[in-house]
């Protein structure tokens, strides 16, 4: 963050009469300012014919002021033509500076001085420490990614002791943050309404931690902790537990990411044992292994809070899934569950799904990146013909392939509580594909279906068409990466004049070309409840565009629209800014690296001048100059309605900026 100096200035007050014997006055500032301080003070009382002064640095301990401070000693004797009994000082960033002697005697009225220190703080700091003392401040602030010092850090914990109107603090991605922790965890025993704070990646070790945990036994308003991504370790985890056993506010805990073993989980199950508080915890990348699993699994026998558990890309195999899914046939609780990566095999698949046929809590089930194949499919599907409180699984990038989505087709036809099922990998192709759409014709429950991978083609796309022109239950259909082509976007077009639940359609890397976007685009001249349209990354060009506009002159109900990483250009863009002057439901743009230059940038400028609707408009990595630069400046002008407008990477000039 570049460091702009700001002025504190000082108030002082001289009273002139008698003095008994000589005072201290105490100035605060930065240890580095030593030498610019004293000079300062030397000058200002030259100035005010103080003749006699000496100093040395003293810590003080006891400090409103919102600095690491130490303190400069200053001895005033009184000379013939100036008696000084006493100086007062006020600052703008606390209510007052501390004098550390008194008059013994003052019969005269005051007159004003000033003196003028300047700090190289961050302006930016300064304004929002100076809301927070005056309780202006909004209730979120964000200060992640801005590299902060310690010394900001404590700037802002010392005005949180104050302010009572901030809930939400992000202070993620510090290096330099951990030094500053402990002033924040000072701040947190007096403030009551920080409810979220967010340190992940800050490098936080246990030394820090400890002194926020010493922190949250007081506080009883935060609700959220974010610690992801740092350094805690097992005893940092030990001291967490300790104060959860305590604190009874504390509802969402991230631990990700913070070299946490078998003994950490060891405190943190003990913990949980006794707190009712905590619903979610995330532990996922960490060194979580069998017995870590086991300790875990006892903890959720007995906890009845915990909703959410994210264990994902820890050591857990099939062993520690198998005492995980004996706590689930306990635990009522629990409704979020994630395992994904790498270490689950069948046998642990099948665990769980004897605990699904008896657990009836759990909606949210991730066991993406594993190794599941048919045996696992299979006794999962027979727990999905029972199980009716699972609305969420995830089972992408396992070894699911044809006959495995035939056995999932099969439970679907039964189940009437999944909604969302995401199946992508590259072994379901056009069979398996057959088979999910024979089970879409029956079930009226699924919502969401991704298929994410290339080996459905032009043929699958047709069977699912069929299935859709008869349910009416599914909004999101993924075909992400898949190989439909312009044939397989025609039968989902023709769908789509028929279906009137499909909300949200993906189509992204699809092999889609100009015939196929004629095709839906005939489609959403005609569809009315198709929302969001993505076709990034396919082979859309003027003609492609053309079309498209023509849809959006008549269809009003799409909202986003994505066609980044296209060939649009400025032809294509010149035909959809004619439809954005006459559209008025359009509120999302995307046409990131879509090779629109300064004639597209201009004609979108026209069309922003009428259009009230759009907010978003994504132009990144294009090769709009100057020119467009400049058009785009004039069309915001009179717009009301842009709130986001991507212009990066692209080739305009710093006049333009």
């Amino acid at each position: 963050m570049e460091r702009e100096p700001i002025t504190v200035a000082v108030n002082t007050t001289v009273y002139k009469g008698q003095s008994k014997s000589p005072f201290e006055l105490v100035f605060r500032y930065k240890p580095n300012y030593k030498q610019q301080v004293n000079n300062l003070i030397i000058e200002w009382m030259n100035k005010n014919r103080i003749v006699e002064y000496s100093s040395e640095i003293v810590s003080i301990t006891d400090s409103n002021f919102p600095l690491h401070i130490h303190a400069n000693e200053v001895t005033v004797m009184p000379s013939e033509n100036n008696s000084n009994s006493t100086i007062t000082v006020n600052s703008m960033l606390v209510d007052t500076f501390q004098t550390v002697a008194e008059p013994s005697t003052v019969t005269h009225k005051p007159t004003s001085k000033t003196l003028a220190i300047r700090f190289n703080l961050s302006s930016e700091i300064t304004n929002i420490v100076e809301q927070l003392l005056c309780n202006i401040t909004p209730s979120k602030i964000t200060l992640s990614t801005k590299a902060l010092a310690a010394q900001d850090i404590e700037l802002i914990s010392n005005a949180l002791k104050v302010n009572q109107n901030l809930t939400q603090l992000h202070l993620s991605d510090h290096r330099s943050a951990e030094n500053g922790v402990p002033a924040l965890s000072d701040a947190l025993k007096v403030n009551q309404s920080l409810t979220q704070l967010h340190l992940s990646d800050n490098r936080i070790g246990q030394n820090s931690v400890r002194a926020l945990s010493d922190a949250l036994k007081v506080n009883q308003s935060l609700t959220q902790l974010d610690l992801s991504w740092n350094r805690i370790g097992d005893n940092g985890v030990r001291a967490l537990s300790d104060t959860l056993k305590a604190n009874q506010s504390l509802t969402q805990l991230d631990l990700s990411s913070n070299r946490i073993g078998d003994n950490g989980v060891r405190a943190l199950s003990d913990a949980l044992k006794v707190n009712q508080s905590l619903t979610e915890l995330q532990f996922s990348f960490n060194r979580i292994g069998k017995i870590g699993a086991q300790i875990l699994s006892d903890a959720l026998k007995v906890n009845q809070s915990l909703t959410l558990l994210d264990l994902s890309s820890n050591r857990i195999g099939d062993n520690a899934v198998r005492a995980l899914s004996d706590a689930l046939k306990v635990n009522q609780s629990l409704t979020r569950l994630s395992l994904t990566y790498k270490e689950i095999g069948d046998n642990g698949a099948e665990t769980l799904s004897d605990a699904l046929k008896v657990n009836q809590s759990l909606t949210h089930l991730a066991l993406t990146f594993n190794r599941i194949g048919d045996n696992a499919v299979r006794a999962l599907s027979d727990a999905l013909k029972v199980n009716q409180s699972l609305t969420q699984l995830n089972l992408s990038f396992n070894e699911i392939g044809d006959n495995d989505a035939q056995t999932l087709s099969g439970a679907l036809k039964i189940n009437q509580s999944l909604t969302h099922l995401a199946l992508s990998f590259k072994r379901i192709g056009d069979n398996g594909v057959r088979a999910l759409s024979d089970a879409l014709k029956a079930n009226q429950s699924l919502t969401r279906l991704s298929l994410t991978y290339k080996k459905i083609g032009d043929n699958g796309a047709q069977t699912l068409s069929d299935a859709l022109k008869i349910n009416q239950s599914l909004t999101h259909l993924g075909l992400t990466m898949s190989t439909i082509g312009d044939n397989g976007a025609g039968a989902l077009s023709d769908a789509l004049k028929a279906n009137q639940s499909l909300t949200h359609l993906g189509l992204v890397s699809s092999g889609i070309g100009d015939n196929g976007v004629r095709a839906l685009s005939d489609a959403l001249k005609v569809n009315q409840s198709l929302t969001q349209l993505d076709l990034s990354s396919n082979s859309i060009g003027d003609n492609g565009a053309r079309a498209l506009s023509d849809a959006l002159k008549a269809n009003q109900s799409l909202t986003l629209l994505d066609l980044c990483f296209n060939e649009i250009g400025d032809n294509g863009t010149q035909t959809l800014s004619d439809a954005l002057k006459v559209n008025q439901s359009l509120t999302h743009l995307g046409l990131i690296s879509s090779r629109i230059g300064d004639n597209g940038a201009e004609a979108l400028s026209d069309a922003l001048k009428v259009n009230q609707r759009l907010a978003q408009l994504q132009l990144s990595s294009n090769i709009i100059g100057d020119n467009g630069v400049r058009a785009l400046s004039d069309a915001l002008k009179v717009n009301q309605s842009l709130t986001q407008l991507d212009l990066s990477r692209n080739i305009f000039g710093d006049q333009a900026k």
